[in-house]
This record gives C-alpha cells, structure tokens and sequence, in this order.
C-alpha cells in the first residue's frame, strides 16, 4: 500500500485504486478510513440454529474423526464473505484458521475470488415460451447469455461468461456484470430474450413473463398428466385432451386409457405422433394454453370421425398446469359446444393444480477458481485441485454446499438461496467477487504444501465487531427479520 498525495493504494484487486480519506474504491468494498485500508462489509459468521443444525462446515467436534457429515455441527463457521482477496496473487489467503477438537485439526481457508471466468446458470419454473433455443439475452440491450435447452417444466438461461464480461464492448462487460452481481444477490432484473419474452427474473421469486406473473411449475408433460389421472377422468369423462407444447396426451389413445376399458372417441388433435396418445408438436410455442401459441384449445384438434365419435360425447381440454380448461359436449353434428363441467371432473382439474410445485427463479452461481486463488491455499495449486478431487477437501461457498464439476480444476457452482444476502460483490475490470471456502484436516492440508504458516485459530479471529448470521428456520432466506444480528456499539 503507498501513499499518494493523502491518498492510499488498495491492492485487493488488478485496478489498484487510489481512494482519498473517506472515500471508496471503485467497488465500494475498501475504503480509505484514517490513512488505513478497511473493508466496508464486514466479515461474516453462519451460527447453526440447534434446531436445524444449519450446513455450514463444522469445525469438527464429537469422536475426533470427520466422517464428511457437513450438517451436523451448531457451532459457528467462518465465511469468506468480507475476508479480501489473495490479490496480488503471491499472498496466502486472508484467513487459514484451524479448531482442535478431540486431538484433531480442522483447518478452513478463507478467501474471497476474483471471478472473470463466472456466470450464471438460471431456471425458470413455466411452460411459456420465452424464445427460441440460442437466443440472446438482454440487458439494458446488452447481450449477457442465450436461452439454453428447457428442462422438466423449466426453461433455461446461461448467463455470463468470460465472452460477456471481456470479449465485447466495455458497456457489455459492465451491463454484464452488473446483472450477474444482482442476480447472485437475489435482486431482481428486467431481461429481454431476442424474438421472445421481457422477463424480470429473482431468485426464490416468481417469474414474470410479458408482465405476468407465474404461479405453478407443470405438474407433468401431457401424456404424464394423462398416466397420473386416468383413474379419475375415466368415470367421468369420455376424452381429454391434455395441451402441452411438448407431449399432448389424448386419454383414449394413451395406454392408460386403453386398459380402463375406455373406447375410441374418434377425435384426432394435430401434430405428429409418437406412440399412441402422445403427440408432438400440436401447436407452437408460446404463452398460451400448456406453453402452446393458442388461447382455444379446440385449434388444435384436426379432425372428429363421424363413424366412432358419438353426440353427447363429454370432452375435457386441460393445460398441464391446471390453470387452463374447457368442458365440452358434442351436440347432434359432433361439433364441441360448451357445457357445465360436472363436480367430480371439475375436482379433478383442481387435483392437477394442487399436484404442480409454485413456479420460482432458481440463481446458480458458477465460477472456476483458478490458479491465483488456489496458490492462496497453497505454494503447489494442483495440490488442491487433487484434495477436492479425491474428497479430502470440501469446498464451500459463503457457507453453502457447493458442486465441484468433475475433470479438470475446480469448477463450481452453488445456489445463492443458501448464501447470506449480498454475499457477493464485484470489481470494475470487470469480476464478481464471491467467497470460497476449503476445509479440511490439519495433516492434509500441510500434506498438500498449504501455508501452515499463516493458520490462526479460529477463536483469535472471532471478536464482537463480525457480522453473525442465524440458520434457523429462515435458512432458505438470510435476509428475513432477525436473520442478521449487528452487535451494538
């Protein structure tokens, strides 16, 4: 750190600010407070509520051996959340601390990541079309990911990326990260998907599509809905035709339907089909009936066989949600005409919303840890890699249980949901910035050449003035009400 006409150099990360007495650098993390560098949020502590015995990874206590059981302690555990970085990168991390409990070591590094290489991986809980496969995502008009391949009920983003963050323009990068960092600290952001939907997307939030919010996650595809009841439309009902972008399920056709005995109803829906009473591609896609382009189902029936489809005839149209039907009978010239839905069938469709999950954002923050933060660990960094490799080392973030991607380095991702609130924070070249945490114990981590020399315990760094956070029965949501307790001063 050197000084420049009353100012004071931060080192924390490649911009190297020079920030004036009372003022912040260009990431609002470190500021100049009498002459000294200080880290605005402060460094962060999960405490494990007894009654949920919390996830973060214990500093061991019990029979003196670490069976790898990350839930089990009610002690507290030091985050990377407020801890600095290893910038430049010849620096042992901030803080390596260690427990001895029972004769046994435990040691934790602690250090928070400067993440070029990150992004984000997003689903979205609906069945609506928010554009085709590949398409960008916008930001501000600023592309920062495409729509990628839709899952179970799901459509996915990726979002961010080294290409975002540094392969364009300087505005992409900004726009891009800024939308990374709100995103991983649960705030909301508007998006716009290339020949698609505007979306305001928040973790552990609802979707909103064009203007609307979602409410439930597909209880199943069409023919899947079809399977789970059969049983229930089979006394009430002569067809149903169940509406899916993916998969229609037509009752009579379905095998479900053949073995309760039901007869052919002589209604053929369009599309192209797969195996009897499933079809593809019944309409196109978009944010209409079961993530279809149509507001009335009866489009998407082709054609109704005179010679096996009889008047009277009582047909239910549903979407896979539940939130969508229609109950119809066909009059003298077997055309559909509306009808009143009997009781028991009406029940029925109220069984399919009640079977779908609500419709959420999930945020999945996916960064690669590299060999400047490795190094922070220890003065061989593929040393690491191979402890979390072989499961001797647990690698968590800001306390959460994190998924190391198997192959090469140690490429991670967590959900923001289990994280504190505003773990994250980010630096102007542009990066997030995130914490990381490797425990492990004592003898491995001086087996794998970590810096013994730095390992303080974990009592020395504890004092009033850290931020402490509650997992209790709030765990999902670190930002509720007594969530966070600030020590009086």
């Amino acid at each position: 750190m050197a000084e420049l006409s009353a100012k004071i150099r931060c080192d924390a990360c490649p911009v190297m600010c020079f920030i004036a007495e009372g003022r912040a650098g260009a990431c609002d993390r470190y500021a100049n407070h009498d002459g000294k560098l200080v880290r605005l949020d402060p460094l962060t502590v999960i405490e494990a509520a007894a009654e949920s015995g919390g996830f973060a990874v214990p500093f061991l206590e019990g029979d003196g051996q670490w069976d790898g059981d990350l839930v089990r302690s009610k002690k507290s555990f030091l985050t990377a959340i407020g801890a600095g970085t290893t910038y430049p990168d010849y620096k042992p991390a901030p803080f390596i601390v260690s427990s001895v409990v029972d004769d046994v070591d435990m040691v934790t590094v602690v250090t928070e990541g400067i993440f070029s290489y990150c992004g984000a991986k997003v689903k979205i809980d609906t069945d609506r079309s928010l554009g085709p496969e590949q398409a960008a995502v916008r930001v501000s008009g600023e592309a920062v990911g495409h729509v990628t391949t839709s899952e179970y009920g799901s459509k996915m983003l990726s979002l961010g990326g080294v290409e975002h963050l540094t392969g364009g323009s300087k505005n992409e990068g900004r726009v891009t990260c800024d939308a990374l960092l709100r995103l991983c600290n649960r705030e909301a952001v508007a998006m716009q998907v290339d020949q698609g939907a505007e979306l305001i997307v928040q973790a552990g939030a609802a979707p909103v599509i064009n203007g609307e919010a979602e409410n439930l996650m597909r209880v199943g595809c069409g023919s899947a809905a079809i399977g789970m009841f059969a049983m229930q439309w089979a006394p009430n009902v002569d067809e149903v035709v169940v509406v899916d972008d993916h998969i229609t399920g037509v009752l009579t056709e379905h095998e479900a339907g053949k073995q309760l005995g039901l007869p052919p109803s002589g209604i053929r829906v369009k599309g192209r089909r797969s195996t009897p009473g499933r079809y593809f591609q019944t309409a196109s896609p978009g944010a209409g009936w079961g993530g279809t382009d149509v507001d009335d189902p009866l489009e998407i029936i082709r054609s109704i066989d005179a010679k096996t489809a009889w008047p009277g005839l009582r047909l239910l149209m549903v979407s896979t949600t539940g939130e969508e039907w229609s109950y119809y009978q066909l009059d003298s010239e077997l055309k559909p005409q509306p009808a009143e839905i009997p009781p028991p069938l009406l029940g029925s469709v109220e069984r399919i919303a009640e079977n779908c999950e609500p419709a959420l954002c999930s945020v999945l923050f996916m960064g690669g840890a590299g060999g400047s933060l490795r190094a922070g660990v220890t003065e061989n960094p593929v040393r690491l890699t191979l402890s979390v490799k072989e499961s001797l080392t647990h690698v968590s973030c800001g306390g959460a249980e994190a998924y190391v991607w198997p192959g090469g380095g140690i490429t991670f991702m967590v959900d923001v949901m289990d994280m504190p609130g505003q773990s994250f924070g980010y630096v102007p070249t542009p990066a997030l910035v995130a914490p990381v945490e490797f425990t492990m114990r004592r003898d491995d981590f001086v087996r794998l050449g970590g810096h013994a020399g730095q390992i303080r315990p974990v009592e020395s760094i504890l004092d009033p003035e850290i931020r402490r956070v509650e997992r209790g029965s709030a765990a999902h949501d670190p930002t509720a009400p007594g969530n966070y307790r600030w020590p009086a001063k």
